[in-house]
């Protein structure tokens, strides 16, 4: 008798971009895992209402994003970028980035993560930013921005808004980056 091939199950989370921001584009977490079901993922779970959506799935990635956007698509009125990240990448960022920095009343750290088009080290480069204050380092995926919240005035962030690196990334903190990689290895 045959045996059967089990294809694995890889966990991944989709990141939306701005949804649920300053009460724009709203994106209710109910419904953004009744999508996810009905597109066949399994161990659907959102955290936090920014648009951090965990599954498991079998199917390969440009597969998962092709549906996720056309998904996305016939569900909301506006267009919702997204970018997919599976367990092993999401935890070699968090393992890159020094574990001293946070995201608390004393630092500000941010993980930018990255739409292909800018996906490379060179990406850095585009990306004005104080050497004194600013720090920012590549890991395959995404950057991660660190500065001390005493000189974030100093800091280039303030002139990232709008720029070409900024029209293709999602971020977020890495209090939450952190908490992902738990959640997915609870998975």
């Amino acid at each position: 008798m045959p045996t059967k091939t089990v294809k694995q199950q890889t966990t991944y989370v989709a990141l939306l971009r701005g949804i649920n921001v300053g009460g724009n584009s709203r994106v209710e977490m109910k419904k953004l895992r009744e999508l996810f079901l009905s597109l066949g993922f399994s161990q659907i779970s959102t955290y936090i209402n920014s648009g951090n959506v965990l599954f498991t799935t079998d199917k390969k990635t440009e597969t998962i994003l092709t549906l996720i956007r056309t998904g996305l698509d016939k569900a909301f009125s506006f267009v919702i970028p997204v970018v997919i990240r599976d367990e092993q990448s999401i935890a070699a960022i968090v393992k890159a980035v020094p574990s001293k920095w946070q995201n608390d009343a004393d630092q500000k750290t941010d993980v930018l993560f990255l739409w292909d088009e800018v996906d490379r080290k060179e990406t850095l480069k585009e990306i004005i930013q104080n050497p004194d204050v600013d720090e920012l380092s590549y890991c395959p995926g995404a950057i991660v921005w660190h500065v001390d919240r005493k000189f974030y005035n100093k800091s280039g962030m303030h002139k990232f808004i709008g720029t070409r690196v900024y029209k293709h990334m999602t971020a977020r903190n890495i209090n939450t980056v952190r908490k992902l990689v738990e959640l997915m290895n609870a998975e």
